[in-house]
């Protein structure tokens, strides 16, 4: 098959269709936590900011300057991110690194959403685009209060 056609399959209709809707796209106002990461080897971003209640996400807004697969995993995020916890995110960030570098399954509801992506296993260039969200996420959740 050639490349062209390749991209084609990479950059499906389902994952197009999920970076005209990105759930939770914005800056929030004063947020508790905030977060940027940036894949070093194609210059994608994202910015979380978060607030956090007993543990879960209550507040979520993300600022994404990525490619379009980098684009579909953020709206894949913002659907399920609301009430989630840090060891869940972990889970959902780790079952969907095994999905691309390992051939593992996507990852369990509510993050099952990231099957979409299963075409960019053979595309490793694009797997930290795709990682940011939940990284940034993740590091938010790090950062002190």
């Amino acid at each position: 098959m050639s490349e062209n056609a390749e991209l084609i399959k990479l950059y499906s209709g389902r994952i197009l269709a999920l970076t005209a809707d990105i759930p939770h796209l914005g800056r929030l106002d004063t947020p508790q936590f905030t977060a940027r990461k940036r894949s070093p080897l194609c210059g994608s971003t994202v910015t979380v900011d978060m607030d956090v209640t007993d543990g879960r996400i209550s507040r979520f807004g993300q600022e994404v300057r990525a490619c379009a697969l980098g684009q579909a995993a953020a709206a894949v995020l913002g659907a399920a991110v609301i009430g989630r916890t840090k060891p869940q995110i972990r889970a959902a960030r780790d079952a969907l690194h095994a999905m691309l570098k390992a051939d593992a399954p996507p990852p369990d509801a509510p993050f099952d959403g990231f099957e979409v992506l299963l075409p960019a296993r053979e595309y490793k260039n694009r797997h930290a685009s795709i990682l940011l969200a939940l990284d940034a996420t993740l590091e938010a959740f790090d950062q002190p209060a």
